[in-house]
């Protein structure tokens, strides 16, 4: 059964993390320093916040899955949708061991589809995530995916939804 994930970035993870104890009337099941997650089930969802230093506000979104065949079926929606996805395959990543990949709708919009495979302890890094945060979206960013989302110049109108708008001198 898949679960709708999102990611939440915060200023003050204590102040956050007690409005969301009383929103869901429920202890996160993960609490780090820098990161908490409530895997709730009414709704049906994994929701995250960290204070890892990104501006306040949605990160990203995503479906998290509980086995390997849904997520090659989410895989293979991803394919249809038509945008550029980057799978990351094996990665470390909000203190869990995962297999995922990452897209952006046609506005930028992150999302990341994943099985946890374990936990970890440590955070990790999720370098689309990170470079996408530091100035574009997951699918600018990675060398993978920059030509299949942002060909050279002239752009089309549906690269430019993608990878943002370019600075002029």
């Amino acid at each position: 059964m898949k679960r709708l994930h999102v990611h939440v970035s915060v200023d003050d993870l204590a102040q956050s993390i007690q409005f969301y104890n009383a929103l869901f009337g429920a202890q996160p099941s993960v609490a780090k320093p820098d990161y908490a997650k409530w895997m709730l089930d009414d709704p049906r969802v994994n929701f995250a916040i960290s204070s890892r230093g990104r501006e306040a506000g949605l990160d990203h979104l995503g479906i998290q899955v509980e086995t390997q065949d849904e997520l090659q079926e989410v895989y293979g929606r991803l394919q249809q949708a038509g945008r550029p996805v980057l799978e990351e395959g094996e990665t470390t990543c909000c203190y869990a061991a995962s297999e995922k990949a990452w897209t952006a709708d046609p506005q930028g919009l992150l999302w990341e589809s994943f099985l946890t495979t374990g936990e970890s302890t440590v955070y990790g890094e999720d370098a689309p995530l990170d470079a996408a945060t530091n100035g574009g979206s997951a699918c600018c960013t990675p060398s993978t995916l920059q030509a299949a989302c942002c060909p050279p110049e002239p752009e089309p109108a549906a690269a430019r939804s993608c990878c943002g708008p370019k600075e002029t001198a």
